[in-house]
């Protein structure tokens, strides 16, 4: 099977400007059950600006779920299940290995070549061809990645997804965007003024976000295609925590336009803003469910911070969180049945997560300022910002709590994360 890339580069490509700083990401805990693999180097990849092996390998590597066997200086370097000398992996009790070539076609680009075995039974189990040019190494051996993620533990890999955050150094604010291994760092806007909340579109294509460029909180919807924005919120008092409904026709923000923060859908053109929540509480923080039908939000109308959901017609609203008297910025899983919440305990802001159908919560992080959780759109990793050393950082946690790993700028402050979704090409 032979994959060729044809406007994987098209968002961000003519819109963003480099960005001065990248994020380094840091391992600081490992998952249980480690799949054994190795990586061969690539044979010709030499022809590339980098190692798709190289990469691929850190991918699986900082997912967690893999232990990563060293390859050595094998030579030649295989290419074809034949030449593989199985025996000796066998012995360093791999599972898997992955192999691969590039060469460059004649038209002046390349195709790179992997291949998937299983060391166990010396057979294939996956392989794929993919024609690319020389900007599209890194998209290449992400896709890479993403593919061995998902054949060796059933889970769509994310390695090729992008994140969004905010880093301010000091008085300027940047939307950044980057792979979601923190290369590739973009700057989508730059204020003086500060920046917050960004959220991304289903389709990957555009970001919502507030800005106080203004002086005041104002939702605007950002392409990043075109470069164009939208003022989609820009009512009397403020405008704030767009969340992007699940077919993208329409935002949840949160406006105080007719007195007291309440929850209104409106469309990513500004057109027809509708009141859903009716309360004389705070209501804020929405997050569309997966089914599209219902949202989770935060509300203090029981007297505490708390989690609820409500149905989009409006209506009742069903309280979701109990424990404890602080639970804030809902998230839930892609499948529906974990939320991903902060909560406030003994003067700790930390992560926490609540099984949906049991009422079971489990504590994911141990920090002091945790909060921004954005969910990995395949469920298993969750991003959020923290402070380490008095300055703002991002961190990941897996859904199990046993993966964690730290995502900084150097002399910088690192907040607003916002994972995107898979890309489909």
């Amino acid at each position: 099977m032979r994959f060729v890339f044809r406007n994987l580069l098209l968002l961000l490509a003519f819109v963003c400007s480099s960005a001065q700083a990248q994020l380094s990401i840091e391992i600081t805990g490992g998952g249980a059950n480690q799949i054994p693999i190795g990586v061969l180097r690539f044979a010709g990849e030499q022809v590339l600006s980098q190692n798709i092996s190289d990469i691929v390998e850190a991918d699986l590597q900082r997912s967690g779920r893999f232990r990563m066997l060293f390859a050595g200086n094998v030579d030649p370097l295989p290419t074809e299940v034949a030449q593989v000398n199985f025996d000796d992996w066998k012995s360093r009790s791999a599972d898997a290995l992955v192999i691969g070539s590039v060469v460059r076609l004649a038209d002046g680009r390349f195709e790179a070549r992997f291949r998937l075995l299983d060391v166990p039974k010396q057979t294939q189990i996956g392989g794929v061809a993919f024609t690319l040019n020389a900007q599209q190494v890194r998209i290449t051996a992400h896709r890479i990645a993403d593919m061995i993620y998902e054949k060796l533990t059933g889970d769509r890999g994310v390695f090729s997804t992008r994140i969004a955050y905010v880093v301010k150094q000091g008085h300027r604010f940047e939307l950044q965007i980057a792979d979601a291994d923190g290369v590739g760092a973009q700057t989508a806007l730059a204020s003086r003024e500060p920046i917050i909340s960004p959220a991304w579109s289903p389709d990957g294509t555009k970001l919502a976000y507030v800005s106080f460029e203004n002086k005041k909180p104002v939702v605007y919807v950002h392409s990043l295609v075109s470069g164009r924005r939208q003022v989609v919120a820009n009512f009397k008092g403020s405008n704030s925590a767009p969340a992007w409904s699940v077919d993208g026709s329409q935002l949840a923000v949160v406006l105080s336009k007719d007195g007291g923060s309440q929850i209104y859908l409106i469309g990513p053109d500004g057109s027809n803003p509708r009141r859903i929540t009716h309360s004389g509480a705070i209501d804020t923080e929405p997050f569309f469910a997966p089914d599209g039908q219902s949202i989770y939000f935060t509300s203090d109308r029981g007297g505490s911070p708390q989690i609820y959901r409500m149905g989009l017609t409006g209506g009742d609203a069903t309280r979701v969180t109990f424990s404890g008297n602080y639970n804030v910025s809902p998230r839930v899983s892609p499948d529906g049945k974990t939320l991903i919440y902060i909560a406030r305990e003994n003067g700790r802001f930390q992560l926490k997560s609540l099984d949906l159908a049991s009422g079971q919560a489990q504590s994911l992080t141990d920090g002091q300022h945790d909060e921004s959780p954005s969910i990995a759109p395949n469920g298993k990793m969750i991003l959020y910002a923290t402070q380490i050393n008095n300055r703002g950082s991002l961190a990941a946690v897996s859904i199990d709590g046993r993966v964690k790993q730290r995502l900084s700028v150097q002399a910088a402050d690192v907040r607003e994360p916002a994972w995107g979704p898979f890309f489909n090409n």
